[in-house]
């Protein structure tokens, strides 16, 4: 899929849907250019998805980002508690070291470590390397198409005649804010569908 960057900024900001800094519009443009260059997206509905989600996860600042809290704050991570072991955290730490971070907050050494496997990338042991933009993508992207965050998968909720955003959130946590995400998804899909070029 290909897009007109432009043509894309111009309809948002002309129909008031949003009001981007440059920063966004940097952020934006970035992750439109991995979504052209991912040969995983097939449907322009999991490409609105993927970005609507980027927009909440990222608190709308469309760059990766940490998860934010005092380091107190991620304790509830650390080996021994319930949320610990369910993201296989191990050592003392862990629960600062795996923070979520990036595009969809990667969180827990477990899915660390499971991402980097999968990418040919030792996130295990450099966790910070989830902030990296292309690293970010792939990662949001994957976990995304394949169900590896909650078993849940874009394909379940956007294919044929389906189009659920609402339930398209359990790909990433429940049904929190899904009410929201589904508006932002459903108005970036009219925007990409009107600024596709092939």
């Amino acid at each position: 899929m290909k897009f007109s960057h432009s043509t894309l900024f111009d309809l948002y900001r002309n129909a008031g849907h949003f009001r981007f800094t440059q920063p966004q519009v940097d952020g934006i443009e970035q992750l439109l250019t991995f979504v052209e260059a991912d040969p995983g997206l097939t449907d322009v509905r999991w490409a609105a998805y993927l970005l609507a989600t980027v927009r909440h996860e990222c608190a709308d600042r469309w760059q990766p980002i940490e998860e934010f809290g005092k380091p107190e704050y991620f304790q509830r991570y650390d080996p021994g508690t319930r949320v610990g072991k369910v993201l296989g955290n191990t050592k003392p730490g862990d629960g600062a070291r795996y923070k979520g971070r990036g595009y969809v907050q990667l969180t827990g050494r477990a899915n660390y470590r499971q991402f980097g496997h999968r990418l040919s990338l030792d996130l295990e042991e450099n966790p910070e390397l989830a902030l990296d933009p292309a690293v970010s993508y792939r990662i949001a992207s994957l976990g995304m198409r394949q169900g590896l965050f909650t078993g849940k998968a874009l394909g379940h909720y956007l294919h044929g005649s389906i189009t659920d955003y609402h339930n398209a959130r359990r790909i990433i946590n429940g049904v929190d804010r899904a009410a929201a995400i589904a508006t932002y998804a459903a108005k970036m899909q009219q925007g990409l569908q009107h600024a596709q070029t092939s």
